[in-house]
């Protein structure tokens, strides 16, 4: 993986994302407004929830039963229990319980906090709302990265970026959910260091790295920056889906 310089150009001007949206057309024309063509290695990162709302993946919480399952966990964090009954639908298993937060392993396989179900840059005056992750966040990669290549005539890369919080650290960085035309995980095991060592076990998450770099502009508030393009990166591993970055239970020394 060699680069000589690698730039970010935020995507000011997109417009906030309503179900049944045509998100690649809005994205195209954001980034012919921003005088940005895409040319054939860019990689444009994707902030998750414009994903999800143009997908229409809205629950309205006024319409959720909490179960008595939720009632109980929703006493111990102090959350809606119609908010944790929306968080136990989307999880195969609850990993750990803590002040205001579930953390889950999501049917998708993440090992996130809440399921990936949230409030914030949620418009709510239609009622109380949450917003649920994409049903195939690789296979929403796949396709805006079909329209945005056929639009710029090039061959470019998708992160779909989320924010997730970490084992034995603060805060939360950008993490990469869905991707397509990108190597998400780099095996280097068998290439050498500098010094002529052979590496046994060096994995390097590119995709996390791309959505983490990316997060920096987009921000967590009302930065209003939901897409970021990425340009000079390089990479000989081939591509491969961000589901190659989820760690298998067997392989999980945290859970």
């Amino acid at each position: 993986m060699r680069a000589a310089s690698v730039s970010l150009h935020p995507l000011a001007g997109v417009p906030l994302v309503e179900p049944g949206d045509d998100l690649a057309e809005i994205l195209i024309g954001t980034l012919r407004d921003n005088d940005l063509e895409l040319v054939d290695g860019d990689i444009l990162v994707v902030a998750q929830k414009i994903v999800s709302k143009a997908d229409g993946l809205y629950v309205d919480l006024d319409g959720v039963e909490p179960s008595d399952k939720a009632r109980e966990l929703a006493g111990q964090v102090g959350k809606d229990p119609r908010h944790v009954e929306v968080v136990l639908r989307e999880a195969d298993e609850i990993v750990k319980v803590g002040p205001h937060v579930i953390v889950t392993a999501h049917r998708l396989g993440f090992v996130m906090a809440n399921s990936g179900i949230d409030e914030s840059n949620i418009s709510h005056d239609k009622g109380s709302r949450v917003l649920l992750l994409p049903r195939d966040p690789d296979g929403s990669a796949a396709l805006l990265k079909q329209r945005l290549d056929a639009a710029f005539g090039a061959k470019i890369g998708v992160v779909i970026n989320d924010s997730f919080g970490r084992p034995w650290r603060n805060g939360v960085v950008g993490v990469a959910i869905g991707a397509a035309g990108v190597s998400s995980l780099v095996d280097r095991v068998g290439s050498t260091d500098l010094f002529g060592r052979k590496l046994k076990v060096t994995e390097i998450a590119m995709a996390d790295e791309l959505a983490s770099a990316a997060s920096l502009l987009m921000g967590q508030g009302d930065e209003g920056i939901p897409a970021v393009l990425v340009r000079g990166v390089r990479s000989p591993a081939p591509e491969t889906p961000a589901k190659s970055l989820i760690r298998s239970r067997e392989r999980d020394m945290f859970r």
